[in-house]
């Protein structure tokens, strides 16, 4: 029998965690960059749904938001964390902070403050039957921002509408 061991120090613990938000962030820009590329429009204004003013003190009232998208998901979140946002956007939280202007949110307006994120499991995802979580962020009671994501290591992240299915292709929008 072969035993392997690691000791990990608080530095190397957030390096590993820079490089996830790095990678998370330069995934994100990707996406945005790609959907650029493919000549896929951003949703107009007027049909972005303002988030930051939707109630989500409430598990009933998350669950609802996320029913108004067409998200079905678990009647309980598998994770509730507390975050705060950086009191200046780094290049992650940047290109994070992009993604959820196109959905009427803006996170800067929360810097350096304390949320919470809510992480469900969605159950209806096109294509993906496991490993989908809508991440929502809440701040006094208000949904301030959120995604849907993939938790695979080749996954996705987008805003909380549903993607387009065209052609058995899922498409992402924000």
């Amino acid at each position: 029998m072969v035993t392997i061991t690691w000791r990990v120090t608080k530095r190397q613990g957030l390096a590993a965690a820079a490089a996830f938000l790095a990678a998370l962030g330069l995934g994100v820009w990707g996406r945005a960059a790609l959907s650029q590329l493919r000549g896929e429009q951003a949703q107009p204004a007027a049909q972005t749904q303002q988030v930051w003013k939707e109630p989500g003190g409430t598990n009933q009232e998350r669950l609802q938001f996320l029913e108004g998208f067409g998200w079905q998901v678990a009647q309980e979140p598998e994770e509730i964390v507390e975050i705060q946002i950086p009191q200046e956007l780094d290049a992650v939280y940047g290109d994070y902070n992009q993604l959820q202007q196109a959905q009427g949110c803006d996170l800067e307006k929360y810097a350096g403050e304390r949320c919470k994120r809510y992480s469900y499991q969605v159950t209806n995802y096109p294509g993906q039957a496991e490993n989908v979580r809508a991440n929502l962020l809440v701040a006094g009671g208000k949904i301030i921002g959120g995604d849907i994501c993939s938790l695979e290591l080749d996954g996705f992240m987008h805003g909380f509408r549903k993607p387009e299915e065209t052609s058995g292709d899922v498409r992402t929008n924000l």
